[in-house]
């Protein structure tokens, strides 16, 4: 069993409160959710409507797959318009 997890911080451009803020981010955890079939959370940065912290989680039966997998995430975070991506860090949970 695999376990990758990947930490996301993002800059909303254009976002003005906390609704906007829910809106951005509620949009990229559900497409991500179905898309993927990741875990994901907010989890960090709850109460500032400017920045965002999300988290991914991918469990998988090889590590292969499990980079493949978080690849895809990567490249959906960075294809939106809306948001700066301001770090991506990946780290490998040990079982």
């Amino acid at each position: 069993m695999h376990v990758l997890a990947l930490r996301v911080e993002l800059r909303l451009v254009a976002s003005t409160s906390l609704k906007d803020k829910r809106q951005v981010v509620r949009s990229l955890l559900d497409r991500a959710r179905h898309r993927f079939g990741v875990a994901v959370a907010e989890v960090g940065s709850a109460d500032d409507h400017r920045n965002a912290v999300l988290g991914f989680t991918v469990v998988a039966s090889s590590a292969y797959h499990a980079e493949q997998v978080m690849d895809s995430v990567e490249r959906l975070v960075w294809s939106r318009p809306d948001v700066d991506v301001v770090s991506c860090e990946r780290s490998w949970l040990e079982t």
